[in-house]
């Protein structure tokens, strides 16, 4: 055992020799395997950067939420098909009828109120600042019992100032920053399309997906009005999102009885495609990780080719050694070294040589995820760098198995000849 070992760091040591001796044309070799690993470590810190920031973002609303649009929910790219943006909307009666049900402990419309007339986004003013970038959303006071929002200062509307359609509003924490950023904001008045509103709470600070930055992008950049209220800003709005929450324990349940209630409030028929989406937390995000699957194998894809690559430079860098070193290899055969000893020397160097690029990528890659991190969601999970490594090193060693066995047959008075 003693003796395997030590043949074992001498082989080691040769190899890193050889390394040594080569600089320029072993760097060479191993860059297909450094930006195969670079490749590994970015991507699956971006995808699992994404994922961890997507499944906080949503499991933010509370694992007994139920969200409920007459568009399909979740993650989607292009726009919405022509039936779905035909398909009737929700109506605050909708809202309220699910309130009724033995499995759902409340429910609450959100009415969308960003867009005017014709298109135009809503303009909201307060000391001599204008934005059309705040999303604006008309609700009920139960909005406080669904626990989506942290109120860190001031109180929530009652329900004696939504049946009155008092002009007040809570606030998110980029509306507070971007009017109000050295002073408290409750008791102050913003201006939305012309009409004053007074401030009487302020809501915490929502993690953001990517990057924050305002307008869509930003679940802090919001603002809060009575259902009722909302509706002198835009008379005609019909867009609205139903936040509906479970009782303890009872979620498919729940959302089961919802769908069965509005399949008959909207009139669908047996055997006829729900005209409306449901979506719980734990649905939407096993969408998005079908989703990052295909991009995950899209990466291992990316990767594979550049350690292909790279695995191709080693085999031919290991036959040009092979042929170099013909006379070496003679005489330590001719000193008693057997076939799996010459065998095992190449392998190793083989194996060094593309962990060393493993090494390279690995280093490389952390110093992008970081810089990566300044503006993008990115967590680095522990199979990227420790797959990425011993990927390097098995290209190393099944491409450099040819080049070994070649030495290795190699005879030793042939190779004692050679010049």
């Amino acid at each position: 055992m003693k003796i395997a070992t030590n043949q074992f760091y001498e082989n080691l040591k040769m190899a890193f020799d050889t390394l040594r001796s080569n600089k320029l044309r072993s760097f060479l070799t191993i860059i297909g395997v450094v930006v195969g690993v670079i490749t590994v470590m970015l991507i699956s810190s971006i995808i699992s950067g994404i994922g961890l920031a997507v499944e906080k973002q949503v499991k933010a609303f509370g694992t007994r939420s139920i969200f409920i649009y007459k568009q399909e929910i979740g993650i989607r790219f292009g726009r919405p098909s022509r039936e779905e943006r035909m398909r009737p909307d929700l109506t605050l009666d909708d809202a309220l009828a699910l309130r009724e049900l033995s499995e759902v402990e409340t429910s609450v419309p959100f009415l969308n109120v960003s867009s005017g007339f014709f298109g135009n986004r809503t303009i909201v003013s307060a000391g001599g600042k204008q934005t059309q970038n705040i999303q604006l959303s008309g609700t009920l006071p139960e909005i406080e019992k669904t626990e989506t929002q942290v109120l860190i200062e001031g109180r929530w509307f009652t329900q004696s100032e939504s049946d009155a359609k008092s002009d007040v509003c809570l606030i998110g924490d980029t509306v507070k920053d971007t009017f109000f950023p050295y002073k408290s904001a409750i008791g102050e008045t913003i201006e939305i399309n012309g009409r004053e509103f007074r401030i009487i709470g302020q809501l915490q600070k929502k993690e953001q997906l990517v990057g924050g930055g305002g307008g869509n992008n930003d679940e802090s950049n919001t603002i809060f009005l009575p259902f009722h209220a909302a509706l002198r800003i835009k008379p005609n709005a019909d867009d609205i999102f139903v936040l509906a929450i479970a009782k303890p324990g009872r979620l498919n349940e729940a959302r089961d009885q919802i769908e069965d209630l509005l399949r008959v409030r909207r009139e669908v028929k047996f055997g006829q495609k729900n005209n409306f989406s449901t979506a719980t937390a734990d649905s939407i995000i096993d969408q998005f990780k079908s989703i990052t699957a295909g991009v995950a194998l899209a990466m291992v894809v990316i990767s594979s080719i550049g350690l292909m690559i790279g695995g191709i430079g080693v085999m031919n860098i290991m036959l040009v050694s092979v042929t170099e070193r013909t006379r070496e290899i003679g005489i330590r055969k001719a000193v008693g070294a057997k076939r799996s000893d010459i065998l095992l020397q190449f392998l190793i160097e083989a194996g060094t040589l593309t962990g060393f690029g493993g090494l390279v990528g690995l280093g490389i890659g952390w110093i992008l995820t970081l810089l990566i991190s300044i503006v993008f969601p990115s967590y680095v999970p522990w199979w990227a760098p420790v797959g990425g490594f011993f990927a390097s090193v098995g290209i190393g060693l099944i491409f450099g198995i040819w080049p070994a066995w070649k030495a290795a047959r190699l005879d030793p008075i042939e190779s004692l000849r050679y010049e």
